[in-house]
């Protein structure tokens, strides 16, 4: 059984569509990110999953469960990590676990020992006893997903995990997550605007923008879309350039040869193996090659592929959701 199945699903806040009729099946123990940029309708997405809003039209399974007709059954499998802070910085770390605990039912023992075991798996029992007020970012977004494991969820989702945080700290938040998810084999939903964090991390990717899943699968096989990698030459005599361009088309490897300025962009399968090739073939002609230059293609130029256009990069605010769409 997959752990969570989408069909049709849709949200509209009058005539705005945040959500497009998307259809989609997650596996149990996979992690799956939904990248895309803010406002293309990631949170709206989780927001549904977890029943905070209902769906316009359209369902969704969690766990086996109508996210509809089955509300308290969805929400007693799954933890959330939201994207903007909701610890109480009054409170002690425990203090906080203690306080998710009692209000998902569970019994004092069953509190103490596994606040242990999600602090331990975060690497804040040191500091089991501490403000969260003391915190720094990373240690408040290590407690939240702790918090999130607390009642042994088996999917979590996280909405932007790693937002507002340093390069550093982001990169040990991938490694906790990824611990998480071989420890646990929990299925882990995560949406982000972060193309390295949805490459280190995701078995999938579902690009999405404007509510729609507009590209659907491994990190890997989107990358292969675009028919190779992309090697740049720069050519010291532009003359020659017309009779470059004729012997690398006839090569094999070679789908595609763009010019821009004194450059070639060759698009070729596996680059590295085949760059001494191009560079022989150059030789052998008399071609001057002043540089080269292999460029792997990335997510980034996945999106662009399929939108014309770069991710946006919006500066993180004081967002607040209030029921609509806005900044989500």
């Amino acid at each position: 059984m997959n752990a969570i199945e989408i069909r049709g699903l849709t949200k509209e806040f009058g005539e705005l569509k945040a959500v497009d009729s998307i259809d989609l099946s997650i596996k149990q123990g996979e992690i799956f990110g939904l990248l895309g940029p803010n406002g293309a309708g990631k949170t709206t997405t989780i927001f549904m999953l977890s029943t905070i809003l209902n769906p316009t039209k359209g369902s969704a399974k969690v766990c086996g469960h109508d996210i509809v007709k089955e509300r308290d059954a969805v929400r007693h499998c799954i933890g959330i990590v939201f994207q903007d802070p909701s610890l109480d910085d009054e409170l002690t770390a425990m203090e906080n676990l203690y306080f998710h605990g009692r209000l998902y039912g569970m019994a004092e023992e069953e509190i103490g020992a596994k606040s242990q075991e999600v602090l331990t798996l975060v690497e804040l029992i040191d500091r089991k006893d501490s403000l969260v007020k003391t915190f720094s970012g990373g240690m408040k977004r290590r407690l939240e997903i702790a918090r999130g494991l607390m009642h042994h969820p088996k999917v979590l989702f996280l909405d932007e995990p790693t937002l507002g945080l340093d390069p550093q700290t982001r990169r040990h938040l991938w490694e906790y997550i990824k611990k998480i998810n071989e420890k646990e084999r929990m299925t882990i939903i995560l949406t982000t605007h972060y193309m390295d964090e949805a490459d280190f991390l995701c078995d999938r990717i579902g690009i999405i923008d404007k509510g729609r899943i507009i590209a659907l699968d491994t990190a890997e096989k989107l990358k292969d879309v675009l028919g190779g990698d992309v090697i740049t030459l720069q050519v010291s005599d532009p003359g020659k350039m017309k009779l470059l361009i004729e012997k690398l088309e006839c090569e094999k490897c070679v789908k595609k040869v763009d010019v821009f300025d004194n450059s070639l962009n060759i698009t070729i399968t596996d680059g590295g193996k085949n760059i001494p090739k191009i560079v022989s073939l150059a030789e052998k002609n008399k071609i001057t090659i002043d540089s080269v230059m292999l460029k792997r293609p990335s997510l980034e130029d996945v999106f662009i592929h399929y939108t014309g256009r770069t991710i946006r990069e919006e500066e993180p605010a004081k967002r607040r959701w209030r029921g609509g769409p806005h900044g989500r």
